[in-house]
């Protein structure tokens, strides 16, 4: 689906100069965000969260569901994160980390390494 790009025009240079703008602003803004478990819902009073590396997650939905696990990287600009232990096996032999999106897992865990996240988190600053 194309982005709804405010403006238009008949030049097509015009319109691209457009889309490749329009890409990068929503890249910042789209973060990859999960829903939190039920007992961080309730210390936090938040219902998702920003997924970090770090992060203790467990899948619930997809073929690997049920399994948990640390967030290894984090992809923002296509809301997909890799973690630990969920590998998939190349045709050509080795392993690679599988991607997951990130409405697919619920966070259980919290990585609190930065001070300025447990204070935005909290409330206190």
């Amino acid at each position: 689906m194309r982005p709804v790009i405010k403006g238009t025009s008949s030049k097509a240079c015009k319109m691209r100069r457009r889309m490749r703008s329009y890409s990068l602003q929503r890249s910042n803004s789209s973060v990859p965000t999960a829903s939190l478990s039920t007992d961080l819902k309730a210390k936090y009073a938040k219902n998702s969260i920003r997924v970090r590396v770090g992060d203790n997650v467990k899948l619930v939905r997809g073929e690997y569901s049920g399994i948990e696990g640390k967030v290894q990287k984090v992809f923002p600009t296509e809301g997909l994160v890799t973690v630990e232990g969920i590998t998939r096996e190349k045709i050509a032999g080795g392993t690679t980390p599988v991607r997951i999106h990130t409405s697919n897992l619920v966070v259980t865990g919290l990585n609190f390494s930065d001070k300025w996240r447990r204070s935005s988190i909290e409330g206190t600053q």
